[in-house]
């Protein structure tokens, strides 16, 4: 980490200051990924014993593959995936819909001095990963390959 020192003061110390990483380059902490497993857990439970009273959300099947905590942990973006990939826009509104509830759920099982405002997003890394497949299974891709 970069340390700046700079001039010495009226008291004859020198005053060091460290600069810190930005948030988005920075690796998540170990608190962070372990409140977002919690969160993601409390979620799943939630969305399997049908707790969130919604005729969208009840009639999709949804699953859960992450949640990431910025670095205060006040803010919670949960990633969801709905099976078949059908229907996910409509899932995701009905889920602000019920954003309060769930906070307060989430809340009451998560032992945070501050619950987390949620924010549900469509989740893309299996279709990234399907684009790289299909990619890898080109005929370009495998003519360079079998040049080896």
């Amino acid at each position: 980490m970069p340390v700046a020192v700079q001039p010495r003061h009226g008291n004859g110390f020198s005053q060091v200051t460290r600069s810190k990483k930005s948030a988005s380059s920075a690796a998540p902490t170990q608190r962070q990924l372990r409140v977002g497993e919690l969160i993601r857990h409390k979620l799943a439970e939630m969305l399997s014993r049908s707790e969130v009273q919604d005729d969208v959300i009840a009639g999709h099947v949804i699953t859960v593959p992450q949640v990431r905590l910025s670095p205060d942990l006040k803010l919670a973006t949960v990633y969801i995936v709905t099976l078949g990939d059908s229907g996910t826009d409509e899932v995701i509104a009905a889920l602000n819909r019920n954003k309060k509830y769930i906070r307060g759920e989430v809340a009451r099982s998560v032992n945070l001095k501050f619950a987390p405002d949620l924010r549900f997003r469509r989740d893309e890394t299996f279709e990234e990963a399907c684009r790289i497949d299909a990619l890898l299974a080109s005929q370009k891709v495998r003519q360079d390959v079998d040049k080896d």
